[in-house]
């Protein structure tokens, strides 16, 4: 956790869960400040502070406190898990308290210190429709189909088990690659960095090019296909 120390403009502190950064505002006793514009300017990494998600603190009716969350685009979430063990862990050190509930836009949080020291946070029944996650379009959440290279990889997890592990050779050759995988993408982002000004003086015939030449790819193999 660390605070700004602000004697001026906008206090905030930092704190970090579970590898994940947050900016927390405490607004208690006060209205709240945040804004889309706010929030995309202290989201910003490289010109602002950078975090996964701020929480802005402010007073609750019904609840101990209520909690805001926000992305760093400036869009609006419901509710955040560590950030709100984060927030809960602050609170309770301030008050020597054991629980505390806050109030999110997703519903009520109880959060508590557990006997470990460590806090702990009910986040309620998972959502599982569609619409509530959210998706693109309607889905059954609970029966989603498995991509082709997910059982391409999982067959090939039972045929190693099966044969107790891979061969010697097999075992040597992916252990080089496996050694020497980020060589792998050197030469596109070296190709990317060295040519960026032609890339962006010719923006729209790469463009161009690139999704004509996807389309005819794709035609190219439904005919192939269609015909065999």
């Amino acid at each position: 956790m660390k605070d700004t120390g602000a004697t001026g403009g906008l206090a905030f502190l930092k704190m970090h869960g579970a590898g994940n950064d947050f900016v927390i505002i405490d607004s208690r006793g006060a209205p709240a400040v945040t804004t889309t514009r706010l929030a995309r300017a202290l989201g910003d990494r490289n010109r602002g502070v950078g975090f996964d998600q701020l929480a802005e603190i402010r007073d609750a009716e019904g609840a101990d406190f209520a909690l805001d969350f926000w992305n760093s685009d400036g869009s609006r979430a419901g509710a955040c898990g560590n950030a709100s063990r984060c927030v809960a862990d602050l609170i309770l050190r301030q008050t020597g308290g054991s629980s505390v509930t806050f109030r999110t836009e997703r519903g009520d949080l109880r959060a508590e210190r557990r006997a470990d020291g460590l806090v702990s946070v009910n986040m309620g029944q998972p959502q599982l429709d569609w619409a509530a996650v959210p998706l693109a379009h309607a889905v059954d959440t609970l029966h989603l189909p498995v991509p082709g290279p997910v059982i391409g990889m999982a067959l090939l997890l039972v045929w190693l088990v099966m044969r107790r592990g891979p061969d010697e050779p097999l075992r040597h050759t992916a252990g080089n690659l496996l050694q020497n995988l980020s060589l792998m993408f050197v030469p596109a982002g070296t190709g990317v960095m060295l040519h960026i000004g032609r890339l962006t003086d010719e923006a729209w015939p790469i463009a161009v090019a690139l999704v004509a030449s996807t389309v005819l790819g794709l035609a190219a193999t439904g005919l192939t296909l269609h015909l065999l």
